[in-house]
């Protein structure tokens, strides 16, 4: 069967979600990865399903993970990125916060959560959640109705001292207007793409080719969400973390509080 790259993306994401879902509760093995970063048994298996499904798929394709790295054809043209378990230190220490992120650089990405079932799927030009009976979808409809905004405080900060994170929660124009929430998994963007969060903030560099975050980025982009660096700038080379908001008003509101221009992307 020929699959579309949007449903090898979603195969491959509940593929990863799966081994997830299967070894919660379990004591794991750590790697570590330095500065207090590590990887756990189920990291590494669900990537290597993950990767299984791409290879059927795709076989002449490179795959990205964050496990492995690259690998795969070397001169491939087309790539994938493979985040198998964001929020690692959320699922060791048995909580069910987190996310299987799969995405074709520059193409169609899947955000599965392997504890409720959802999958959420971008296509390029819309934005989908399937929920656990196939055939079953929904488009995506971003909105702030909840004033909810998952801000990141997961070091690095590179962009300190102009923007702090900390210094967001605390300015008032956050506090008049929006409620904090600290997610701690790009789980989250899925959320703002679908309503339950108003917005997710984030410091960093370019995130535009990031395992963690490029899934969730093209989830917002296909459901129609604002979506900027933290100083209002395009996501990408030269980039400055990230905001994604669900609506230019909100956008409007952080960067305000940011420092940032308030520019879409």
């Amino acid at each position: 069967m020929n699959l579309t790259d949007t449903e090898v993306a979603a195969a491959a994401a509940l593929a990863g979600a799966e081994v997830v879902r299967a070894r919660y509760g379990r004591l794991h093995s750590r790697v570590d990865k330095g500065a207090g970063d590590f990887a756990t048994d189920a990291d590494l298996a669900a990537e290597e399903a993950i990767l299984d499904v791409i290879r059927a798929a795709r076989p002449g394709d490179a795959v990205h993970g964050e496990e492995g790295g690259r690998q795969g054809v070397a001169d491939a043209e087309r790539e994938w990125l493979v985040d198998p378990l964001c929020g690692t230190l959320n699922y060791a220490t048995g909580t069910q916060l987190v996310a299987v992120n799969v995405v074709l650089r520059n193409g169609p990405a899947a955000v599965a959560d392997p504890f409720s079932g959802e999958v959420f799927l971008a296509d390029g030009e819309t934005a989908r959640v399937r929920s656990g009976v196939p055939g079953e979808e929904r488009p995506l409809a971003p909105t702030a109705d909840t004033r909810l905004v998952d801000v990141n405080l997961d070091p690095p900060f590179p962009s300190a001292p102009g923007f702090r994170a900390v210094d967001l929660l605390a300015h008032p124009g956050f506090v008049e207007n929006f409620r904090p929430r600290v997610v701690s998994t790009t789980l989250a963007l899925a959320w703002v793409a679908i309503g339950r969060r108003a917005a997710y903030v984030t410091d960093g560099g370019d995130l535009s080719g990031s395992v963690h975050f490029a899934a969730g980025i093209a989830l917002c982009r296909a459901a129609g969400c604002v979506v900027t660096g933290i100083d209002g700038g395009p996501v990408g080379p030269g980039g400055r973390g990230l905001v994604a908001a669900a609506d230019a008003g909100t956008h409007e509101l952080l960067m305000s509080m940011t420092g940032g221009r308030g520019r879409t992307g």
